[in-house]
């Protein structure tokens, strides 16, 4: 296999050597990061034994007809202290031969990709957690017919430098009910997808102690409908027994994974609702056996609202894939023009709610010798895990000032999002308000000035954030933050945390250089979180595309 991705990415790089004298086409795009450390023991940041810690990006792709070829080059001198130590050195992460040919798509090498929602396999990227799971194979789609789409792939999943051992296969289906009966169903106005996909992994049983399964498959049933305004889906999951103990590797459990994901949505102009719920259950899929989660090749979509706004994402949720139910309800209304309330330009209102809860009656840590039953439905205060309500009012006054106002009360169980002890931390209850307003100086000068405030006696206690921004367009922007935790109970801890940023923009290129104080915490995207260090230096980010 080895000398064959040699061969095919050796005749690829022929192919783009000779490409000025062809019409192919070379895009890709270039990111990098740097940043120095001081030793700060007011916030504890450490000093980095290097002057300056480094991570870089290239992407170089090409295209010419049907074929599509490209790579990766990826630096770490040494890697930004809120990356893995893991990321270490330069190479060429990532590269890819793909060719169309009928209604047939080859890929060999890297790619990534995505069954349903991703509850039985994702494999995608995110710069700003540190994740690539890029799988490392080769990847077949195939178009039989209109409406008709057959996916499968085989290989390793990447992490870091390396890829792990767990030999990963798929297959998914995807099918358009009306594009295939079309004659049939042409005057039907509800349209129907159907999908099924299944996941195995394959990884040899050398443990001496327990009788482990080497081949572990996970499967997917999801459905999509529309009818007029209204939209359906839903899909649900169950993966076979796969004993990994989220907390060491001897507390293996036997008993089988499931998710279900659920959500209905109605939208017509001016007017929008929707309304989602899932259920998990000991759906951590892995490519190895291991506690560790860089090796999670499937993903649990958040219910909760990804916020903006510097203090509403101050505690953040983490979805809990060993055991979580969760709600979440979206209204979006905009008041029309001319009315009383809705003025000259019309006002819009989004409301929001979520509510993550644990399953009751059991938890996903029991080992085979239990029975393994955790309540299908869990909304008990005890075992409320998150919870968020806020409102968000966005109004244009007039042709240059624009304002946005949000109001927040969340609730937030410290201990089980960020994995400690019960009781170590315990609840965090918060009130949170945004004052945004952005007003156009003259053409092309936009200031812009956000307050926010969140009060809790729980926590760090009660924060406060101000930050004014100055933007000349198309070119240049100038910003100061200060994040200001004057409610702590320990009076050494009421500190500010100031940034001072300024940028250069020009066509596809941006250059941004900053100074400032950054606090330890969660920080997370789409429920995927992380842990990251308080840091105190200045830094520089400089990306472009072409």
């Amino acid at each position: 296999m080895k000398k064959l991705f040699i061969l095919i990415f050796t005749l690829s790089f022929n192919i783009i050597s000779f490409a000025q004298n062809n019409s192919g086409q070379f895009y890709g795009d270039f990111d990098l990061n740097m940043q120095t450390y001081s030793e700060d023991r007011s916030i504890g940041a450490e000093e980095a034994d290097e002057i300056l810690l480094n991570n870089a990006y290239l992407n170089i792709n090409y295209r010419k007809g049907n074929l599509y070829t490209g790579l990766r080059y990826e630096s770490y001198l040494n890697a930004l202290l809120d990356f893995d130590k893991e990321y270490q050195g330069n190479g060429i992460a990532y590269k890819y031969l793909t060719y169309k040919i009928d209604n047939l798509e080859i890929t060999a090498g890297n790619y990534y990709d995505q069954i349903g929602s991703g509850l039985i396999f994702r494999s995608y990227e995110n710069k700003r957690l540190g994740i690539d799971n890029s799988m490392d194979g080769v990847r077949l789609k195939y178009f039989p017919l209109r409406g008709l789409e057959l996916k499968s792939f085989i290989g390793k999943s990447r992490t870091y430098f390396s890829y792990s051992d767990g030999i990963i296969r798929g297959v998914d289906i995807n099918l358009s009910i009306n594009d295939i009966f079309e004659k049939k169903l042409k005057d039907i106005k509800t349209k129907i997808i159907l999908g099924q996909g299944i996941v195995s992994r394959y990884q040899k049983d050398n443990n001496p102690k327990f009788n482990l399964p080497q081949n572990v498959a996970a499967y997917s049933t999801r459905v999509t409908i529309n009818y007029g305004k209204w939209k359906y889906f839903g899909e649900f999951a169950t993966k076979l027994n796969d004993p990994i103990g989220a907390l060491t590797i001897e507390e293996n459990n036997y008993a089988k994974g499931s998710g279900i994901i659920n959500s209905i949505t109605y939208s017509k102009r001016g007017l929008g609702i929707s309304a989602e719920m899932h259920r998990v259950d000991h759906m951590e899929f892995r490519s190895v056996r291991t506690v560790s989660k860089e090796y999670i090749i499937n993903y649990i979509p958040a219910l909760s609202k990804q916020h903006t706004y510097t203090l509403l994402g101050l505690y953040p949720c983490a979805t809990q894939s060993e055991g979580e139910f969760g709600m979440q309800f979206d209204v979006f209304y905009k008041i029309k023009k001319g009315t009383l309330l809705g003025g000259k330009y019309g006002t819009k209102i989004s409301l929001n709610f979520s509510r993550i809860n644990g399953l009751s009656g059991g938890n996903s840590f029991l080992n085979d010798s239990i029975n393994h039953t955790p309540a299908f439905i869990s909304i008990k205060d005890e075992e409320l895990y998150f919870s968020d309500l806020n409102i968000e009012i966005y109004k244009k006054i007039n042709r240059k000032l624009r304002s946005n106002f949000v109001l927040a009360s969340q609730y937030y169980n410290k201990d089980v999002l960020e994995g400690k002890t019960r009781g170590t931390y315990g609840i965090v209850k918060s009130i949170i308000g945004v004052v945004d307003v952005q007003y156009r100086i003259k053409k092309g000068h936009t200031i812009k000035i956000e307050l926010q405030e969140l009060l809790t006696e729980q926590g760090d206690g009660a924060w406060s954030m101000g930050l004014l921004e100055y933007t000349i367009s198309p070119n240049w922007f100038f910003a100061i933050q200060d994040m200001y935790n004057w409610g702590n109970k320990d009076s050494e801890k009421q500190l500010h945390y100031a940034n001072y940023d300024f940028g250069y923009i020009k066509g596809a290129t941006r250059i941004a250089v900053g100074y400032g104080k950054k606090r330890a915490g969660i920080f997370c995207v789409g429920g995927v979180c992380k842990e990251v260090p308080s840091s105190n230096g200045f830094n520089l980010s400089i990306s472009t595309s072409f």
